[in-house]
């Protein structure tokens, strides 16, 4: 998809080319836990396991948020204890939905080849490891999975979104794409991403 339009329900997890060695890399949305008590602040500025932010709303109104990397801590939020009254580590969960549930660009990278590990804020499409230009026009796809659903659903004449897990993603496809003079290209560029 082109950075011309945006596709705002991103799953939790994204397959992108690490910013430090431009190899594949996984990319995991924080989870924002609004700080409700001022007295709260210190201990989620102290932690080792949260970042605190100072956020605003649309209305331009502040609010204090902890932000918690499961990525960074073994995949849960089994690491996280001993939390001010009135907060449980399941306030950092992932919804239970595909798709992340806050609206921030904030997570964390974990590299494969260059073994970094940390906090990273997504730019989203030039970030996708799954991603190519065609025309002067970028599509992209949010992990593996998605990127095979792309190729196959390019690949077919019938275009029956339905068959696919990731079918509201592929409805969004730009027609430049979908067009038969540019779709060979199109599936022989997916299948090299998708051989790595």
């Amino acid at each position: 998809m082109t950075g011309t339009y945006e596709w705002n329900p991103m799953p939790h997890i994204l397959d992108i080319k690490c910013p430090w060695c431009g190899e594949h890399a996984v990319f995991e949305f924080g989870e924002v836990v609004r700080i409700t008590l001022k007295k709260d602040i210190p201990f989620f500025e102290e932690s080792d396991l949260f970042q605190y932010y100072q956020f605003k709303d649309s209305c331009g109104h502040k609010w204090h948020g902890a932000v918690f990397y499961a990525n960074l801590h073994g995949g849960s939020t089994e690491a996280i204890y001993e939390l001010p009254e009135g907060y449980k580590p399941e306030n950092w969960n992932h919804s239970k939905y595909l798709t992340r549930s806050q609206g921030t660009d904030l997570g964390s990278v974990s590299c494969g080849h260059c073994h970094t590990r940390k906090p990273y804020i997504l730019n989203w499409p030039y970030d996708a490891f799954y991603s190519f230009n065609v025309k002067n026009e970028t599509l992209w796809a949010f992990n593996r999975e998605s990127a095979v659903d792309l190729r196959d659903y390019i690949e077919s004449t019938d275009r029956k979104t339905s068959k696919y897990r990731w079918a509201s993603f592929l409805l969004h496809i730009p027609t430049t794409f979908k067009k038969q003079s540019v779709r060979d290209s199109v599936v022989k560029k997916l299948n090299r991403l998708l051989a790595f």
